[in-house]
C-alpha cells in the first residue's frame, strides 16, 4: 500500500466500498452499511497487506477511512 490509490483499491476489495479521494474523509456514520466487522477486516488487510501491525489505540480514534490511510501510510504502523 504505497499511496491513497492503494489503499482505496483495497477498501474496495476487502469491503466492497467504493471511494473517492473527495469521499474518503467522509465520517464513518456517513458510510453506507458501516459496521466494526468492516473495520476489523480491512485492519486485517492493512497489516497483511503491509506486514505490519495496525495501532488499535488509535485506530479507535479516527473519525473517518482517511484517517486511518493516514495512520498506515505515514510510517507510524508498528513493527
Amino acid at each position: 500500500m504505497k499511496n491513497l490509490d492503494d489503499f482505496l483499491t483495497l477498501v474496495e476489495s476487502e469491503i466492497g466500498l467504493s471511494l473517492t479521494p473527495s469521499t474518503v474523509g467522509a465520517g464513518f456514520d456517513e458510510l453506507p452499511g458501516w459496521d466494526s466487522l468492516h473495520l476489523l477486516t480491512l485492519l486485517t488487510a492493512i497489516e497483511r497487506e503491509t506486514g505490519r501491525r495496525v495501532p488499535m489505540a488509535q485506530v479507535l480514534e479516527s473519525t473517518s477511512l482517511h484517517d486511518i490511510f493516514l495512520l498506515t501510510a505515514a510510517g507510524t504502523v508498528e513493527t
